[in-house]
């Protein structure tokens, strides 16, 4: 999930406001009781109480930096949750930087017990959030220069809710540092009437009356999508005042006459289909939005490990 070749000469996006550290702490938290509920018997029994070591997060391949304080937070936990104090973290590659193989991006120093104890945890959710950045990056950089057809602005590579259950906040950030933007934060959020929505309130003037029905009710302080998957609903649903038509699984031939037929009265946001192969004809249509669930859904976890850099620890970490 490395970026793409021309990636590292791009400026680092800078991410929006960070994960709430509450929720962070809610995490790590979780994970850290799921992986020791008992606590760590191994480092209890093998390692002495008092040893202290140092170690390094170091990247196997190349990506973006995204969750350095999660990694942190989840030491800090480690040592309230164990009691075995606390450790020293310092992050040396800034949040929605890119990275190369055998770069450092964290460094941490304190007792072995915290750090053993916190390991697989922080390591998990920082190889996570580091390849969705990256992913983010390389489809974002695969857009770069398109521009939408209605507004001349970039067109903007965005996520789903196709998530990891409870990590969502912490995937939905990674995003933001690879240079995407975030959809609706959930169901409660925005309205987002999906193709069993549409079967639902029929078709033509049926459909376009329980559209307008819904946004009267609602006011104009909700964003309301639609998503459509053939070229003749487009005339019920824009003649309905919906905010952005969700143009699902259309060509890019289809998507040119589906903006056409918007014709300025909705935001457009492309959706199904999408890759690497496959986003850039689909961005040079002029659409204003493309969704990809593969952010989150479908990415590979890059390959990060902790090694003890401490003189008198002679194994690495990252079992």
């Amino acid at each position: 999930m490395a970026p793409g070749p021309a990636a590292a000469d791009r400026a680092a996006p800078v991410p929006a406001a960070p994960v709430p550290a509450a929720a962070v702490r809610r995490i790590a938290q979780a994970a850290l009781q799921e992986d020791a509920p008992r606590g760590d018997v191994t480092a209890a029994t093998f390692v002495p109480a008092g040893m202290r070591t140092r170690a390094a997060v170091v990247a196997r391949e190349a990506g973006v930096m995204a969750g350095g304080e999660v990694f942190a937070a989840v030491v800090r936990e480690a040592a309230a949750h164990a009691g075995t104090g606390e450790c020293r973290v310092q992050q040396t590659v800034s949040e929605a930087a890119p990275f190369s193989a055998g770069d450092v991006l964290l460094t941490v120093e304190g007792p072995a017990h915290t750090l053993l104890l916190a390991e697989r945890t922080a390591l998990n959710l920082l190889q996570r959030m580091c390849a969705v950045a990256a992913l983010t990056w390389q489809y974002a950089d695969a857009v770069s220069g398109c521009v939408s057809a209605a507004t001349g602005r970039p067109v903007r590579i965005a996520d789903t809710r196709k998530t990891t259950p409870g990590l969502r906040i912490l995937e939905r950030y990674a995003v933001r540092c690879g240079g995407g933007a975030n959809h609706r934060d959930g169901l409660s959020d925005a309205v987002m009437l999906k193709d069993n929505h549409v079967t639902l309130l029929g078709e033509g003037e049926q459909l376009t009356a329980a559209l307008r029905a819904g946004r009267a009710r609602l006011g104009h302080t909700v964003h309301v999508e639609v998503e459509v998957d053939r070229l003749d609903q487009i005339e019920a649903v824009a003649d309905a005042g919906i905010d952005t038509i969700m143009l699902d699984n259309f060509s890019p031939a289809e998507l040119v006459e589906g903006i056409r037929l918007v014709d300025g009265r909705a935001l457009v946001e492309a959706s199904g289909g999408v890759s690497l192969q496959t986003v850039r004809a689909i961005a040079e249509t002029g659409v204003d939005v493309i969704s990809v669930g593969a952010l989150t859904h479908s990415v590979r976890n890059l390959d990060l490990g902790l090694d003890t850099v401490d003189r008198d620890s002679h194994a690495a970490c990252g079992a």
